[in-house]
């Protein structure tokens, strides 16, 4: 077995590290100034390390018959974990992905390349300004992970980018968001209440202790004009390593409570975490 080496390299926002993994052959994880962005094993793409990464990857399962192919817009490309994952499980799928930072693009394609006949066309553009111009009804699923640093950039968190958003998706599609924040969960809470505002279903995917104000950490936001199998999600959410818990209806509508849509003039990015919240050495 070669030895896997460390590269580090400056990209358009910070210094990127791939660090390979002493535990798995060809797996790498993924770091933008200190913060964990994506983690990739060459050899198994089913496998994903982040807990954030398996619940959107539950969303994706969720949304069609098991290995049906789906047509799959991805805002924010990192490493490519989630468009290697539906490659390998729905084979035959078509994916967008769409990642701002050019020289990250170059090192992933350098030195994590993707096997040829994937599927996965990969974009250099901010992600909104793609959004809004892509062809309507073109995707069954969108899936949203940007963030600039470890903030999701206030663009991408207005009611204006819900609805584009939404014409985006083919009726029925689904739209999943990696959000982050801690109590009192105002970030949180207006998100939930902004794309309520534009899609008829609502579902939000997080670990007890986050949701309890505990501490800060990831939570999944889902919507959709179908309604959302929650009890189907739930069930693969509570096996994972870290347990999560679905919110929808009643519940959810209480931890939303007054919170309102934000519109583009008064849009702001998620909040910044704590030292010790991502960062890794």
């Amino acid at each position: 077995m070669s030895e896997q080496i460390p590269v580090t390299r400056d990209v358009d926002w910070g210094t990127a590290k791939l660090m390979p993994d002493v535990d798995r052959e060809r797996a790498w994880l993924l770091t933008v100034d200190g913060a964990p962005q994506s983690y990739v094993d060459l050899d198994d793409p089913t496998h994903l390390e982040f807990e954030y990464a398996r619940r959107l990857a539950h969303v994706v399962d969720c949304a069609a018959e098991e290995g049906d192919p789906l047509d799959v817009t991805h805002l924010g490309g990192g490493a490519l974990t989630l468009p290697r994952y539906v490659a390998a499980t729905r084979q035959g799928s078509r994916q967008d992905v769409v990642e701002a930072d050019r020289g990250l693009l170059a090192l992933v394609a350098e030195h994590l390349p993707v096997r040829d006949g994937s599927g996965i066309a990969v974009h250099a553009d901010d992600a909104r300004h793609w959004i809004e111009g892509a062809p309507a009804a073109g995707a069954d699923v969108l899936i949203a992970d940007v963030f600039g640093g470890s903030r999701v950039p206030a663009h991408l968190t207005s009611f204006e980018y819900a609805q584009a958003a939404e014409r985006a998706l083919k009726p029925g599609g689904v739209y999943a968001a990696n959000l982050a924040d801690g109590a009192p969960f105002t970030f949180l809470r207006s998100q939930l209440a902004t794309f309520r505002a534009v899609f008829e279903e609502i579902a939000l995917i997080a670990e007890p202790a986050v949701l309890r104000g505990r501490r800060f950490g990831n939570a999944v936001l889902v919507a959709s004009h179908a309604e959302i199998d929650t009890a189907r999600l739930a069930r693969r959410t509570a096996s994972d390593a870290f347990p999560a818990r679905v919110e929808h209806g009643a519940s959810l509508e209480r931890f939303i409570g007054s919170a309102r849509p934000v519109r583009d003039a008064e849009a702001v990015a998620s909040p910044e975490p704590p030292d010790s919240a991502f960062r890794i050495g």
